[in-house]
């Protein structure tokens, strides 16, 4: 038992040792114009970091640029954001993760303060908050003003959080963070997805003001401000209905619960006053109406049983994934 211990000991410290203390990850595509100076501005903020950048099937020689830059340059050929960041969380080992666009629009001196909160305060996952500085001024888009806010407000009513900036991509994450987030998304809803899952699963989350800058002028966003709007928010319904599943199916059951009642009523009034059915179509509608109301009610209320038990399960996967570490 005594061998077992001391082996156990001796694993867990050739992993630390090989575990990066600070990894900088940068999802990059086709972001030749700036991607020197991000890596160059991050190295010099966080000098004992290693600068991680993921090219994702660039063709204006990003990686080459990233590379003599001095960051580590991998590749994901799997097109869009989601999937660079998947590849990057399941390669990399490190105390704290700082995540960051590769545009240049995401201030490098903001990162140490970040990092801080992670490593010090063990905050699970810290929020670069552009919304409450000055992203509506540098911003020149004014849809993507609109979406950000939208996105939000959403988000902050539905699962009742306080995160400032959903959209964000500037956030530094804990190791216990990034090796517990199931990644599903394919492209920018990646972002959503992450704060929905922090705020579900009572993961510790800080909100750290940033100083935005608008993208340089010979820099072109990725971002299709109503293709991937529309997904963000189909991404928003879609992780309400599994978070939380009773409020959704039972929002679906009241609303058909109130029209099978308001087409039963004049129905049964005339049931009252002549003893017969006219309309008996609308009354075998009414019944099937409710009868889904029923449906969706049972519904929710069976899977947010399952939702429970895989926040059970999600707690002891944090446990084990703690002791892997240590």
């Amino acid at each position: 038992m005594g061998k077992r211990c001391k082996l156990a000991k001796k694993l867990a410290a050739l992993k630390e040792r090989f575990m990066d203390k600070i990894a900088v990850l940068i999802p990059c595509y086709n972001e030749s114009k700036t991607i020197e100076k991000v890596v160059k501005d991050f190295r010099q903020a966080l000098p004992e970091a290693v600068i991680y950048v993921y090219d994702n099937n660039s063709t204006d020689g990003t990686d080459v640029i990233a590379a003599k830059a001095g960051a580590v340059v991998r590749y994901e050929y799997q097109q869009g954001k989601g999937n660079v960041i998947r590849r990057m969380f399941r390669d990399v080992d490190a105390q704290c993760y700082v995540m960051v666009d590769g545009d240049d629009t995401y201030p490098a001196e903001a990162s140490s303060e970040m990092v801080h909160k992670v490593l010090e305060r063990h905050v699970d996952m810290v929020v670069g908050d552009r919304l409450s500085s000055t992203y509506f001024e540098e911003n020149k888009r004014p849809f993507h003003n609109f979406g950000n806010a939208l996105v939000r407000g959403a988000i902050n009513v539905l699962f009742k959080s306080e995160i400032k900036d959903v959209m964000t991509g500037y956030r530094a994450f804990s190791y216990q963070f990034v090796k517990s987030f199931p990644v599903l998304s394919k492209g920018f809803e990646i972002e959503t997805e992450m704060s929905i899952h922090a705020i579900d699963k009572n993961m510790f989350v800080e909100n750290h003001i940033i100083e935005y800058r608008d993208r340089p002028e010979e820099s072109i966003s990725k971002l299709n401000t109503y293709s991937d709007g529309f997904r963000v928010l189909c991404t928003i319904i879609r992780l309400f209905r599994t978070y939380k599943p009773m409020t959704f199916f039972g929002m679906i059951a009241v609303v058909l619960a109130f029209i099978s009642t308001i087409f039963f009523i004049p129905v049964f009034v005339d049931y009252l006053h002549s003893g017969l059915v006219p309309n008996f179509p609308t009354l075998i509608v009414c019944g099937f109406t409710m009868i889904a109301a029923i449906q969706s009610f049972f519904a929710g209320l069976i899977l947010q049983t399952m939702v429970q038990k895989n926040r059970q399960d999600f707690e002891m996967n944090l446990i084990q994934i703690k002791m892997d570490r240590n």
